[in-house]
């Protein structure tokens, strides 16, 4: 079977530094794939798409839900020469039933053991066009190594340097965060993978930068632990999602490579402000992920929060506005309360303000996004900022021995 897997462009978030970062869900969907398809990869995102040539099936995988718009163009453009196509991953499978009839087969769930039925039933003209198999995810052992030589590197390359390949070393999420979709996605159990799976895939990747995609590091004391220990032989750098906050395992984080994290910071609380230090105490950067339009932001409030940043020093931070994903604990809320103003999927890329705030209007909320922005590195640039943690980085590597690419 010559099957073309296409990963949709989207419009990508207003103040973010201009780069690509590989996509995980594709190389892991090609992972699982059987031996018998031959397997062609676009990412739309750093390549051109054609659409007039003539593949034996399409699959479409898609992430995000601003995705979703060009997923069923593109759907529609080879379906109308007779061309089948299968779609799957995160937003595919949140939006399932919405999306009913726009593809030929519908893939809810983890593909590890069960995609090679779908696409044989395909192939035979008797492919049903849903299967869904999100309440039965495979077993965490089936999970091999991503199909990273599908991805065009050259894509992934920011002013001369290359960008950060990204791995997992779990699945599912035991915390079941308000503004997340991970709780109906992977499960709210944690589900790792056995470390020596994970330690070989690290192995494999020909790239000293890394992005560990999992949630949270914080889930498995115990797990985390021999993980760090595991990881710190291969001298490799990488980033995460929160960390465990203790200091042995900060200790371990930094020793094995952890280059910086991502911490959502809601308030200007005293925890929030020790966990900051906490990292950089232990050489770990930290960019924060800070949501904005929380039931308790007025203006005041989101300018307060911005000087808080400045002031314990973040080294990064990426501005959203709240965005009540399908599948998610406060998605369901606002729309209890009647708060939710459109599903124009193509607004929901965590700059627009498609719900209403509780104590600001929609366009006040709008405006103090781009205040944020602009007044968070009115004294240095995002750009210079990011340079400045991966000079970190690249002296770190270069005092170690390992090759390294100036930024």
């Amino acid at each position: 079977m010559r099957l073309k897997l296409i990963y949709p462009k989207w419009r990508k978030l207003e103040g973010q530094t201009p780069f690509t970062l590989p996509p995980h869900g594709p190389v892991v969907f090609a992972a699982s794939l059987p031996a018998w398809v031959e397997l062609e990869f676009i990412d739309e995102n750093v390549s051109e798409l054609r659409l007039d040539d003539d593949p034996e099936v399409v699959a479409i995988s898609a992430m995000l839900t601003a995705q979703l718009p060009r997923a069923v163009a593109i759907a529609d453009a080879y379906r109308a020469r007779g061309i089948p196509v299968i779609a799957g991953g995160i937003s595919i499978t949140l939006h399932a039933r919405e999306l009913a009839g726009r593809f030929d087969v519908l893939f809810r769930g983890e593909s590890e053991g069960r995609i090679g039925e779908a696409l044989e039933a395909l192939r035979r003209g008797e492919a049903e066009p849903v299967y869904d198999v999100l309440a039965s995810p495979p077993p965490i052992a089936s999970v091999g190594p991503a199909r990273r030589d599908i991805l065009d590197d050259e894509g992934y390359v920011h002013r001369g340097t290359r960008m950060l390949d990204l791995v997992h070393a779990s699945r599912g999420c035991r915390f079941d965060c308000f503004p997340c979709c991970t709780g109906m996605l992977g499960g709210k159990a944690f589900r790792p993978r056995p470390i020596e799976q994970v330690v070989a895939e690290v192995e494999g990747i020909d790239n000293n930068r890394l992005f560990f995609v999992d949630n949270s590091f914080a889930q498995d004391k115990g797990w985390i632990r021999e993980l760090f220990q595991a990881l710190i032989p291969l001298n490799r750098k990488w980033v995460s999602h929160p960390i465990e906050q203790d200091d042995e395992i900060l200790e371990l984080a930094h020793a094995a490579g952890c280059w910086y994290v991502y911490q959502a910071v809601f308030d200007t609380s005293d925890f929030i402000r020790r966990r900051i230090a906490a990292y950089k105490d232990h050489g770990i950067g930290v960019e924060g992920t800070i949501i904005l339009g929380m039931d308790d932001h007025d203006a005041d409030t989101i300018r307060r929060l911005v000087d808080f940043l400045l002031e314990v020093e973040l080294d990064l931070a990426e501005f959203t506005i709240l965005t009540p994903f399908m599948g998610s604990p406060i998605r369901t809320r606002l729309f209890n309360q009647g708060r939710l103003l459109t599903d124009d999927w193509a607004q929901y890329t965590g700059d627009r303000v498609v719900f209403q705030p509780k104590q600001l209007t929609p366009a006040e909320l709008q405006d103090l996004y781009y205040e944020a922005w602009d007044t968070f590195h009115a004294s240095k640039s995002r750009e210079l900022r990011m340079g400045k943690l991966f000079l970190q980085v690249a002296r770190r590597e270069r005092e170690e021995g390992l090759g390294w690419t100036a930024p």
